[in-house]
């Protein structure tokens, strides 16, 4: 059983992109494209892979994250400013929206359970919980509960998804003829953005550098990530699965997200989608701030401890955004898709960054330097350039 105590940091980043964004996106995508956008959450846990093992590598061989390792590492002085305002104003950006998305999911949980018709004011007592955590810094308990329900409601969406029979031609040819045109292209960027989240490249270096000492790991870090992330694939995979056999083409509020546990729970199903999407949002609402301050600190350097103030006013002021957007005037769900939407806008500017980084000779020797996976990296940096140009013609 020592392969248990090798078990941590792929299962966080899996359980970091199994959010209200991944449910409520994965939900349209089936109940709205039946199996033809199977292909498009494929390709994002593809892109995930590969670059999350990039990501690993470098946090397990420099024993730095990759904030750390830009800051350090890149001397001229030029490149190494443009880099980390780069991922400074990435992250942050990107972590803002995210933030909006968590708190919004999470209000939706809280609507769902208590029947209510809007979130109305939900979003202040959400970013309440998440700044009372933050502010004391003890929220490792009360996360690994979250997650467990989390974990709950993903695993009865895999049950659901086989319960609903569906048809495997049908699925096949959702894998091997992918759609591609102006009506799915803004679900297929959130499927992206929901899955290949940026701020996790940074999490998960932190963590193997903090887990592991010896590169005789290497192998396993890269396995456990290699599993967690695929486990978490097959989760998003079976909520499309699931949503397709709901013949339902629009998806407007949280009762239409429930209708995929149906099959499952029947008129509970409201209920424990509820708490799958306030546990998701609310842990999703303390990483994602904490995950801003982490890089902000990273980048400038800063030597004080995490509760020093100007690491707290990173986090307060993307707690806050997410907050106030939350609120806005608009269909959550709504709000949730542009969160996923932003995020894979952001994506090619981190995955240059991280290409670059794993290919430089200073940082990385031959030694630990892999053909085929910068290969890899390559084509996900173009095909994300161009999916994401796409995306920003399509609203322009």
């Amino acid at each position: 059983m020592k392969w248990i105590s090798d078990i941590g940091p792929g299962i966080l980043i899996a359980a970091a992109f199994i959010g209200p964004g991944t449910v409520t996106l994965c939900t349209i995508a089936g109940a709205s494209f039946g199996y033809s956008l199977i292909w498009a959450i494929i390709l994002s846990i593809f892109s995930t892979i590969v670059l999350q093992e990039m990501s690993l590598r470098i946090g397990l061989i420099t024993k730095m994250n990759l904030a750390e390792v830009v800051r350090i590492n890149i001397k001229s002085k030029l490149i190494n400013r443009l880099f980390l305002v780069l991922i400074i104003s990435s992250i942050l950006i990107g972590n803002a929206a995210y933030e909006a998305g968590n708190i919004t999911g999470a209000s939706l949980g809280i609507s769902a359970i208590l029947n209510l018709q809007s979130i109305n004011y939900i979003p202040i007592f959400i970013g309440s919980i998440a700044f009372i955590i933050l502010y004391q810094g003890d929220y490792k308990i009360l996360e690994r509960i979250l997650i467990l329900l989390v974990l709950i409601m993903s695993s009865s969406f895999f049950i659901a998804a086989i319960m609903t029979k569906p048809n495997i031609s049908s699925l096949i040819d959702g894998i091997i003829s992918p759609e591609l045109n102006s009506s799915n292209l803004m679900i297929v960027l959130g499927l992206i953005g929901t899955t290949v989240v940026p701020y996790n490249l940074f999490l998960h270096s932190s963590l193997v550098s903090e887990k592991w000492s010896s590169l005789d790991k290497l192998k396993v870090a890269r396995l456990e990530s290699f599993f967690s992330i695929l486990i978490g694939g097959l989760v998003s995979l079976s909520i499309i699965i699931t949503a397709a056999s709901l013949n339902n083409k629009d998806v407007t509020g949280v009762i239409d997200l429930a209708r995929g546990l149906e099959p499952l729970y029947g008129k509970f199903a409201i209920y424990f989608l509820g708490i799958g999407l306030f546990a998701s949002g609310i842990t999703s609402s303390i990483t994602a701030p904490l995950a801003a301050a982490y890089v902000a600190k990273s980048c400038f350097g800063w030597d004080d401890s995490l509760k020093s103030l100007k690491f707290r006013a990173i986090w307060i002021i993307i707690l806050f955004i997410g907050v106030i957007v939350s609120m806005v005037k608009i269909n959550p769900i709504e709000i949730i898709k542009f969160a996923q939407f932003s995020n894979s806008l952001l994506l090619p500017i981190i995955a240059v960054i991280l290409l670059w980084l794993v290919n430089n000779k200073r940082i990385i020797s031959n030694k630990y330097s892999y053909k085929y996976q910068n290969i890899l990296g390559s084509m996900i940096v173009i095909l994300s350039l161009i999916l994401g140009a796409k995306g920003l013609i399509s609203i322009l």
